[in-house]
């Protein structure tokens, strides 16, 4: 069982409450948000505490300022200057739209490396990674960097018939490219009624709630982070925890 913290560099709450869940051993692995606010903090962290060699890329073109000029052009992607997060997933992308967004994915890996993270996997905020006109350029990203590690589709829990079909079809093709990944990925939610499948990610989201209190962040209520407490996942489902590294 891996456990992933999503998030971390987005904020100074999420990226300190990430630090304090390696610390109790809740979690295996983050992903950053290279145009973080908390950027320069969450690299600090990480390495003062040893978890630099756990730390993936979480590609963003959802939220915050991008890193590169070209993309604010398009307003599939921004306005006023910032990220949008109203991305249409099924509309096709123009060629000036890819490369838009290929130079600002590498320009999010490159300032990872630049920071001294050997970027050991990827998944992607709001998962626009898994975008149908987005992954291919993911991948090429992946592909120019040397990661070889990806989270799949969301395959546990609740999904529509007709969205399995999208999932499993984008699962396998990770598998065919030969990248590296689990068999099964879902959030706390998915597997609060289930006993998880073997080879499984959790994504969780710890930050601290308006009590000071370490939580699974599920929304935001007036701006606060709100959710349920963190708790140990694999301890709970008798689990071995695993890092992406282990794949």
């Amino acid at each position: 069982m891996i456990i992933n913290a999503d998030d971390f560099g987005l904020s100074e709450s999420a990226t300190s409450a990430i630090t304090e869940a390696f610390k109790k051993g809740l979690i295996s692995d983050t992903t950053m948000l290279a145009n973080g606010e908390a950027f320069d903090a969450a690299v600090k962290l990480a390495t003062e505490n040893g978890f630099d060699k756990n730390v993936g890329i979480h590609f963003n073109l959802t939220a915050g300022e991008p890193l590169t000029d070209g993309i604010k052009n398009f307003p599939a992607f921004c306005k006023n200057g910032v990220f949008h997060h109203r991305i249409n997933r099924l509309k096709p992308l123009s060629k000036a739209e890819k490369q838009a967004v290929y130079d600002e994915l590498s320009e999010q890996a490159s300032k990872m490396r630049n920071a001294g993270f050997a970027i050991d996997h990827a998944d992607s905020h709001h998962h626009i990674h898994t975008a149908i006109f987005i992954s291919p350029i993911v991948l090429k990203v992946c592909d120019d960097f040397g990661i070889q590690k990806i989270r799949i589709h969301r395959n546990i829990g609740k999904i529509p018939a007709y969205k399995k079909i999208v999932k499993n079809f984008y699962n396998k093709k990770l598998t065919e490219k030969r990248y590296l990944t689990t068999g099964y990925f879902g959030s706390l939610e998915d597997i609060k009624d289930i006993t998880p499948p073997d080879s499984v990610e959790i994504m969780v989201h710890p930050d601290y709630d308006k009590d000071g209190v370490l939580i699974d962040r599920r929304c935001f209520t007036d701006g606060i982070p709100d959710g349920v407490p963190l708790y140990s996942v694999a301890e709970k489902y008798n689990s071995t925890l695993k890092s992406y590294g282990d794949l």
